[in-house]
């Protein structure tokens, strides 16, 4: 990766209209630097970033600059849409106070820097209304909160019985589905070395999965090779959802759905009451998102921690730490 290291860690005494951001500048061109920052209106907060998450998903894709036409995709831009931090201020119609902290699904709030997702920064501008305050002894674990949400809506649509994938979404998606569902899924991971970890489910190589009834199949891999392959483990009537996101054209063969008189359906990006629902289940305890930290960087080093996530695969989930910043 390229990446250019243009300051040092800010003061506490920083004027809160500026930011260190990590930037794309263009496909594999990874800066981290300092921008101003929108001002904040009386609607919205300043939050001072502690950590956020790298997702291997949308921002592999753009990384790679394969992300297909998007609202506001363009360089360069400040990735992330899983920020946790406190709030530095509030506005008078935010709904939050100084203090609290908060999960922040994202910002654009870098003028021509586009914001796409916009939380991969030591600071933010965000309307108080898309903010969630959460509990403080949650800490980094509150990035996860994006992907939970996720889950939630996925599996809001239907429980699935059978999971596509073992990465952080996936298990969370089993965790979920354990939780609403008569009897526990199984989970399909062709990576033995990402089978571990299954908490109330089983997780199997697909070639060893000699099932073809599923009901409900929930793909959370991102491969759009795999349709044909998933049809043919439907029972009639049954239902694709997919949960991931896919930089390809889906295609299948006709043929085996019409047989199966099968459903697909696309689950689209989670809802605010989403968020809000597993935010209620993760502190009560019923929802653990624990296990699916694995790596951490100082957010200086945002070049190596990027390629880490995007290419050892024991990474599930990276988290960049701000506070130096702050």
């Amino acid at each position: 990766m390229q990446a250019e290291m243009t300051l040092e860690p800010t003061p506490p005494a920083a004027q809160l209209g500026h930011a260190v951001a990590v930037v794309f500048s263009g496909p594999e061109q990874l800066n981290v630097q300092k921008l101003a920052l929108d001002a904040a209106t009386d609607e919205d907060v300043v939050v001072d970033v502690h950590w956020s998450g790298i997702s291997t998903g949308t921002e592999r894709l753009l990384w790679t600059g394969r992300m297909p036409q998007f609202p506001g995709m363009g360089y360069p831009l400040v990735p992330g849409y899983e920020t946790v931090g406190r709030v530095a201020q509030a506005g008078r119609s935010s709904g939050h106070q100084v203090g609290s902290l908060v999960f922040v699904p994202g910002a654009r709030c870098f003028g021509d820097v586009r914001g796409l997702f916009g939380g991969a920064a030591s600071r933010l501008v965000a309307p108080g209304a898309r903010v969630r305050r959460v509990p403080s002894d949650l800490g980094e674990q509150a990035a996860l909160l994006a992907l939970a949400a996720t889950a939630w809506h996925a599996v809001d649509i239907a429980v699935p019985e059978l999971i596509v994938g073992h990465g952080v979404l996936g298990r969370l998606v089993a965790r979920v589905a354990t939780l609403r569902g008569e009897s526990p899924p199984t989970v399909w991971e062709s990576d033995a070395g990402r089978r571990v970890g299954a908490s109330g489910y089983t997780v199997v190589s697909p070639d060893s999965d000699g099932c073809r009834g599923y009901r409900t199949i929930c793909d959370v891999s991102g491969d759009s090779r795999l349709l044909d392959s998933l049809i043919a483990r439907l029972a009639p009537g049954g239902e694709i959802v997919l949960a991931g996101f896919y930089s390809d054209r889906l295609s299948f063969d006709f043929p085996a759905a019409f047989m199966r008189e099968a459903t697909l359906r696309v689950a689209a990006e989670w809802r605010p009451s989403d968020l809000d629902a597993v935010i209620e289940l993760v502190s009560s305890g019923e929802l653990s998102l624990d296990g699916l930290i694995t790596h951490r960087a100082n957010a200086a080093q945002a070049a190596d921690a990027y390629a880490a996530a995007f290419s050892n695969p024991a990474c599930l989930k990276m988290i960049l730490d701000w506070r130096g910043f702050l």
